[in-house]
């Protein structure tokens, strides 16, 4: 085992007036669901987003639940999503009853492939739900094309992509809804948490509803349906509130990490590092590389010799058809390629610059031993 300090996968960067904020919560006794925070984070986040409502959540899961629960996704209905994704893409959705239905992803961006979503249209499609992968926005013109075409919603799950912007417009007000997740590694974070955010006040309303006991603020005991305690608390959004004052250096930093390492390690053999498309700003939530078959070393003894160097990575998920509460039978062969080869290094805001080179450096190593 190296003697090098260990370098965590990701670290949350708490710089500015979390603490401040914090302390206020304490201070004034506002520490539960009530308080300004939780107001001030919903609307400046979602306006960040280019969205007029945000419904902050405990976390990132029950945001895609309340949401499929706002638009009364049930038994019988289907939503289409990516197979590469986390398993809380589909969770949230078959909470409600409702069948995720998994397509595979494109080579380019290891996001949703349009054209395998209009294979997977029946009678009984309500929505598509595109994810954006580990920071790269998808393609979400042909999805939308496709979802006005035969009449479904079109949702984004972009809890790993805060800020990236597809067009030159960002996450989040690219379809009829989005969520968010605010989990302690992710670009801003609240510890746990997350948000929906939409252009609908009927469906903003009808969310905060649902995720407040059921029940309306000037009858608080009056419970006509069965609903859910999936708010946030102040001091959750008053750390969030501090993160998003930050959320532009916070980005900045995800990318020149990017640029680091993609100096460092573009034309080693069998290293495919993660795309930025054309018309597509990526802030590397994880810097995703693939380990290609002539690296003369597997994605999984690349992740023990790094670890064995005292430097932390992840996986790709594996594709959520092969789980065994999801399994289909299906071959997704672009997916499965991917989860197969993906290896996530270090990629926190607060890696120094000679951490990533003792990442490189481990990395060319390895290539030198082959």
């Amino acid at each position: 085992m190296s003697e090098h300090p260990f370098i965590h996968v990701a670290e949350p960067l708490l710089a500015g007036n979390e603490l401040k904020y914090v302390t206020d919560c304490v201070e004034s006794n506002w520490i539960s669901s009530l308080g300004k925070y939780v107001q001030d984070f919903e609307q400046q986040f979602a306006a960040y987003c280019g969205a007029r409502y945000g419904i902050a959540t405990a976390n990132g899961t029950v945001a895609i639940h309340l949401l499929a629960a706002t638009l009364n996704l049930g038994p019988g209905d289907e939503v289409i999503m990516p197979s590469l994704t986390f398993v809380a893409t589909a969770n949230g959705i078959h909470y409600t009853g409702a069948t995720p239905v998994f397509v595979d992803s494109e080579t380019e961006t290891w996001n949703i492939d349009p054209e395998t979503v209009a294979a997977a249209i029946t009678p009984r499609t309500k929505a598509i739900f595109a994810v954006h992968l580990y920071g790269h926005p998808a393609d979400m013109d042909p999805l939308r094309d496709i979802a006005e075409e035969h009449g479904l919603l079109l949702f984004e799950d972009a809890a790993e992509a805060h800020g990236a912007c597809y067009k030159g417009k960002r996450t989040g007000g690219l379809s009829d809804a989005a969520i968010f997740s605010f989990y302690g590694n992710k670009i801003i974070t609240t510890g746990e948490g997350g948000i929906i955010v939409t252009d609908n006040e009927e469906w903003a309303k009808r969310a905060f509803f649902l995720e407040n006991q059921g029940r309306y603020n000037d009858n608080p005991y009056w419970h006509p349906e069965l609903a859910y305690n999936y708010r946030m608390t102040n001091i959750q959004a008053a750390i969030g509130l501090a993160q998003f004052e930050q959320i532009d250096e916070l980005i900045a930093i995800r990318r020149r990490n990017a640029d680091h390492y993609r100096q460092r390690l573009s034309g080693i053999k069998g290293l495919t590092l993660p795309p930025e498309a054309p018309w597509a700003t990526n802030v590397y939530w994880m810097y995703s590389v693939l380990i290609e078959d002539d690296f003369g070393l597997s994605r999984d003894e690349v992740r023990t010799q790094l670890r064995q160097a005292n430097i932390d990575s992840r996986p790709f998920f594996y594709p959520v058809h092969t789980l065994p509460m999801y399994n289909t039978g299906q071959s997704l062969p672009v997916a499965e390629s991917l989860s197969a080869k993906g290896l996530n290094l270090p990629s926190g805001a607060t890696l120094t610059p000679e951490q990533i080179d003792y990442v490189c450096d481990t990395l060319t190593n390895l290539t030198n031993k082959r």
